[in-house]
């Protein structure tokens, strides 16, 4: 009870005393108006903290800033972007000027191409009526033979009986119905007054042998025919790719057996094998081998029951028995260029190609000491040694793919253009060498492959995705 008592006590006290210090005042403003002011001072702070501190700092210069916003977005700054617009214009009535005129040069060129598809439409139906009218016409009658007039027999004019013209293996006269003759006999002479005669004969151009061609042994390349597609690439691993036929097959497999690596990827080990070329064209294979080490490019060939390739980033090549199933021999071939140093013009890593002809096995590279030029080197088909090189003056890296026929380097000038030449060959048994240019066909644009078939006298090709053939024709082996 006394606690309260107390407590009341000391309230009091403190509010008369709080009374003691508020103030009242009144008075009038700047205006004129009464204005009551009632203080009352802080029963915490001392004194009031001084105006113009960081606070205030701080809403100046965001004031500052506002200002400054306010007289960009109203002054001339606001201009900015419109005139870079302005300025942009004259290039976008440019860039419209230049697409109109274009499009009028193409909306002109197109109505030209019109009036000359016109042109030749009128022209085919003229030409067509012609043929009719000239099928219809009636064949004219046959000219009977006139006797020859008795002044014109001494006049030297007519020839003896019993003397043939020195023209009379050029003269032919085809039998009519009734002509016991010969067509090879003379025509008659023909004339309609005696101040001159006319010779009329048919005269049947037979074409000259053609001396130089041998088509039972071996002579340099005379022509390559169109290309024959046999079957497509089932998917991207068949862009590139090499594809044979063993000339000297062994059993179990015959002659007719097609193989085929398909050599897009960092592990090529699959070799397919179709019974002939028909089971090729339809993409059953009879036979798929898991090569025991990888495939680099499209260098490899299949010779006397054997496939010989070259293995993935190294210079070594391997014979694989196909019977077996197994590696025969291996051998690393001398100084040659790997995985990109010395390709073919078109790359991949074709540093190493292998071939067969009739004189056997062979490698077209290059090495360090060559400088890039072709090396061409024949190999024993069972070890793989190199019995004798060739250093040719042409440079690998400038030529699209080669191949050898009878002991003759052919090389292709380019791999993607759809009409180009074999532009160089050279023959081992001369050392020389020589520029040819005999036209080749790449019919799609991109041949990574390109090898000879002595048994079927064909270059078998791999062009982008596909796989073709060219019949070949060869002339007589010329002397020396």
């Amino acid at each position: 009870m006394f606690f309260l008592l107390l407590l009341c006590i000391c309230g009091l006290l403190l509010r008369g005393d709080a009374q003691d210090r508020a103030a009242l005042w009144r008075g009038n403003d700047r205006s004129g108006r009464c204005q009551y002011t009632f203080t009352v001072p802080s029963p915490v702070e001392a004194s009031c903290p001084q105006t113009g501190g960081p606070e205030m700092e701080g809403l100046k210069a965001r004031l500052s800033l506002l200002e400054v916003l306010v007289s960009r977005l109203t002054g001339g700054d606001a201009r900015g972007p419109q005139g870079a617009g302005a300025g942009a214009q004259p290039e976008l009535q440019e860039a419209l000027t230049r697409a109109v005129g274009e499009r009028n040069l193409l909306q002109g060129e197109k109505e030209r191409l019109e009036r000359e598809l016109e042109g030749l439409q009128r022209r085919m139906e003229e030409m067509r009526r012609e043929t009719e009218k000239l099928r219809n016409r009636p064949c004219p009658p046959q000219t009977p033979v006139v006797p020859p007039n008795p002044s014109l027999q001494g006049s030297g004019l007519m020839r003896p009986a019993g003397v043939s013209s020195p023209m009379s293996h050029l003269m032919t006269r085809p039998n009519r119905q009734g002509d016991s003759s010969s067509s090879l006999r003379d025509s008659a002479w023909q004339y309609a007054s005696p101040d001159f005669q006319e010779l009329k004969a048919e005269v049947t151009e037979v074409p000259a042998p053609d001396g130089s061609e041998d088509n039972t042994g071996c002579g340099e390349l005379v022509s390559v025919g169109a290309p024959i597609t046999h079957r497509k690439a089932d998917n991207i691993e068949g862009k590139y790719g090499v594809w044979m036929q063993d000339p000297e097959s062994v059993s179990p497999y015959g002659p007719n057996m097609v193989w085929r690596i398909d050599t897009i990827g960092s592990d090529v080990r699959k070799l397919f094998g179709y019974e002939d070329m028909n089971q090729l064209s339809k993409g059953f294979p009879s036979k798929v081998l898991l090569l025991p080490e990888p495939v680099e490019s499209t260098g490899a060939t299949v010779y006397r029951g054997s496939l010989y390739f070259q293995r993935r980033r190294s210079r070594t090549l391997i014979r694989y028995d196909l019977a077996s199933e197994s590696i025969a021999a291996r051998r690393d071939l001398p100084h040659a260029g790997f995985h990109g140093q010395y390709p073919y013009s078109w790359g991949g890593y074709t540093d190493i190609d292998l071939a067969v002809d009739e004189q056997g096995l062979w490698a077209v590279y290059s090495t360090n000491k060559a400088k890039g030029a072709i090396v061409i080197s024949q190999l024993d088909p069972h070890s793989l040694e190199v019995k004798k090189s060739w250093e040719t003056n042409i440079r690998k890296n400038t030529v699209a793919n080669t191949f050898i026929i009878c002991g003759k380097l052919y090389a292709v000038a380019s791999y993607t253009a759809p009409d180009t030449i074999i532009n160089y060959t050279y023959d081992t048994e001369t050392s020389q060498g020589k520029a040819v240019a005999i036209p080749f066909r790449n019919k799609y644009r991109y041949n990574s492959m390109i090898d000879y078939n002595l048994a079927q006298r064909k270059l078998f090709a791999w062009d982008n995705f596909h796989m073709v053939s060219y019949d070949i024709r060869l002339g007589r082996q010329q002397a020396n």
